[in-house]
């Protein structure tokens, strides 16, 4: 699957979120999901996540 589709149906679904429940429990969602997930990895997970940049270095 490409990254565009999962962007799509990610957006897809917040928009139906917002239709169907109120908008402060969506946005709780929203930040409640990435942050509970982060918080799930592992140390090494963590320094991985955090250590890797958008550019990419020379070799």
């Amino acid at each position: 699957m490409s990254t565009g589709t999962k962007l799509l149906i990610g957006a897809g679904g917040v928009l139906v979120a917002w239709w169907l429940l109120p908008g402060w429990l969506v946005l709780l969602v929203l930040i409640g999901v990435p942050v509970a997930a982060y918080l799930m990895l592992d140390d090494s997970q963590r320094r991985r996540l955090t250590g890797r940049s958008g550019r990419r270095s020379l070799p």
